[in-house]
């Protein structure tokens, strides 16, 4: 579905910059320049048919100041529910797209005394951005980007010439791995950590800064996990006594928005929240596959995310 806010966008660039993982420039087909965004931020493309049937969030991997063009950095996933698999092979220069306005969950502090920013893989993407902005901000950071082999992952040339000594690369394939307690135990006090890539470096980030006391609010993450799959189910909507099919390989917001419904929505990855709707009746399993409702809440049933949980049962009844 094409959002009436949606910017049409050309793609004016593409290059393969790591094995599996291309680099799209997308330019406005107005020449207009585009609005703004901070490091961190990510837009939704549109995807597939005319009906947008998939949208998916994809971070800003290009320079803040570049107002002419947006560039995202894909990297073609193995399990792919066709967004990475359509960008990497059906999009040609030339074709135009679809894209939301840059939205920001993943922001610097702008109070942190000092930046520390991990990286995994295909995570390094919101940060080149970001330490772009942090150098012209003069702050103090280090970035820590662990990858499998020399070469295997994207910019890690470029960032070597911009960050110098602020660099530090973790290889795989040399049996070298981020130190978690050792990086976090030693940073002084006002410092705030940052990570994206697998949830196995997320959720080591996290535990680790837990466990050596640090304030939750100084550990900010960005996971990039697709929703999973699951049994074909039928959703009804009270207000409007629609009644949704969704499929096994479709989400539920995508359903939703595929039948003309518009829920809100920000992140489409189970993070922010924006997309939870209150359930009247759940004759069955809620399968809650988001990062934001507590235990307590998922055990409630009152409410369900969207954009990647699902249901397992006779009728799903939600207040929308």
């Amino acid at each position: 579905m094409i959002h009436a806010h949606d910017i049409r966008v050309r793609v004016t660039a593409i290059e393969e910059v790591a094995p599996r993982t291309k680099r799209f420039r997308l330019q406005a087909v107005d020449s207009s320049h585009l609005p703004q965004f901070a490091g961190g931020a990510h837009i939704t493309v549109a995807l597939g048919d005319d009906d947008g049937a998939l949208r998916n969030p994809y971070t800003l991997s290009g320079s803040p100041q570049d107002r002419v063009g947006y560039e995202i950095t894909v990297l073609r996933a193995a399990d792919s529910r066709g967004g990475s698999a359509f960008l990497h092979e059906q999009v040609v220069l030339g074709q135009e797209v679809s894209i939301s306005a840059p939205i920001n969950l993943f922001p610097i502090n702008a109070l942190g005394r000092r930046h520390v920013l991990l990286a995994g893989g295909i995570g390094i993407t919101p940060f080149m951005p970001i330490t772009e902005q942090l150098i012209d901000l003069s702050q103090k950071f280090e970035l820590h980007y662990a990858m499998r082999s020399d070469g295997a992952a994207p910019y890690e040339t470029l960032l070597r010439s911009r960050l110098g000594h602020r660099l530090h690369v973790y290889r795989s394939d040399l049996r070298e791995r981020i130190n978690l307690e050792s990086l976090l135990e030693g940073q002084p006090l006002g410092t705030h950590l940052y990570v994206c890539g697998p949830e196995r470096l997320i959720d080591g980030a996290i535990n680790a800064g837990k466990a050596l006391g640090w304030p939750g609010e100084n550990i900010h993450f960005e996971r990039f996990a697709g929703p999973p799959p699951g049994d074909p189910f039928e959703v009804r909507l009270a207000k409007s006594s629609k009644a949704i099919a969704v499929g096994q390989h479709q989400t539920l917001l995508e359903a939703l928005e595929r039948a003309g419904v518009e829920p809100p929505s920000l992140c489409r990855g189970g993070a922010c929240g924006q997309c939870e709707i209150p359930v009247i009746k759940a004759d069955g399993e809620l399968l809650h596959y988001d990062h934001f409702l507590s235990e307590e809440a998922r055990s409630s049933g009152r409410s369900i995310m969207t954009c990647v949980s699902r249901f397992k049962g006779r009728e799903l009844v939600l207040d929308f």
